[in-house]
């Protein structure tokens, strides 16, 4: 459907438009995702004076492999080019609060408009395309508005007016293969080699290091899902629906695992089919969206 594409609507993240905002404006804390500790508004110590990560090419090999699991859906060229008409936390001092505090806010509409610009390429969802289409249009009208209006806004409630449709959307997509409903459930290393998931809604689930090798995951609605550590060698995601780039790298999987063609094989995954050793995935909660 026109208009729909995520580069006309600038939902790819451009980082060399970008003040490289997801390594001032977020916290993260020591842990298998991240070297060190670091505080809102401090930047990253691998931040480079333009503004590019000095490791980016070895960030898992040097700690970081939270990075590259991060996608900010074109939020930060955003906030940067637009918001702040190109004037940066280093130019402009006195922007820097309400920059990292808009950069969160914009990112989520920029997520809810990646999820309405697929819903409307569904087929399934024709129905309701009139009202997926009316979202997008208003969510995108959000993205453009001040930066005064953007720090106030109350974006939990106008994620939860669009998730509404996205769940009519997940229904209708799944209605043909109805799978089961496990939707925010705990399978945190869970064995589900060859498992039957087809059309299953696994929004919010945990996935953390489960063994989904070889399993049928076509038309599974993995919104919100967590899959870091998961082992999707094998595995089919054909037609899998709300299933982001940044989800996928954060995964295992070889040459054998079908994925969506609008998404990238992630460069670690295995060139060659994997035949990993059978055993319990690791036990451990992380952050995860709130579905």
């Amino acid at each position: 459907m026109p208009g729909t594409d995520p580069r006309q609507l600038g939902l790819l993240a451009d980082c060399d438009n970008c003040f490289g905002l997801c390594c001032v404006a977020l916290p993260f804390s020591a842990s298998a995702d991240f070297a060190a500790d670091k505080a809102t508004g401090d930047p990253c110590r691998n931040l480079r004076d333009d503004f590019r990560c000095s490791i980016h090419e070895r960030l898992r090999q040097s700690g970081y492999p939270g990075c590259t699991v991060f996608d900010c859906f074109g939020a930060g060229q955003k906030v940067s080019q637009v918001t702040f008409e190109g004037r940066s936390w280093r130019q402009a001092p006195e922007t820097a609060r309400q920059m990292y505090a808009v950069f969160p806010v914009m990112r989520q509409l920029h997520e809810l408009l990646w999820y309405l610009a697929e819903a409307l390429t569904l087929e399934p969802a024709r129905p309701i395309h009139a009202e997926l289409r009316q979202a997008l249009d208003e969510t995108g009208r959000l993205t453009r508005e001040s930066a005064d209006v953007l720090e106030k806004l109350d974006v939990a409630a106008h994620r939860a007016e669009v998730n509404t449709l996205l769940l009519r959307t997940s229904e209708l997509v799944r209605a043909v293969h109805r799978g089961k409903d496990r939707r925010g459930a705990d399978l945190i290393g869970a064995r589900l080699r060859g498992a039957g998931l087809r059309g299953a809604n696994l929004r919010g689930a945990y996935l953390i290091g489960a063994d989904l090798r070889g399993a049928d995951l076509r038309q599974a609605d993995l919104i919100g899902a967590d899959l870091r550590g998961a082992d999707l060698a094998g595995a089919d995601l054909t037609g899998v629906i709300f299933l982001t780039q940044a989800q996928l790298n954060a995964t295992k999987g070889d040459a054998d695992t079908r994925i969506p063609p609008t998404l990238t094989r992630p460069s670690h995954w295995a060139e060659t089919r994997r035949e990993p050793k059978p055993g319990r995935g690791a036990r451990g909660r992380g952050r995860r969206a709130n579905r």
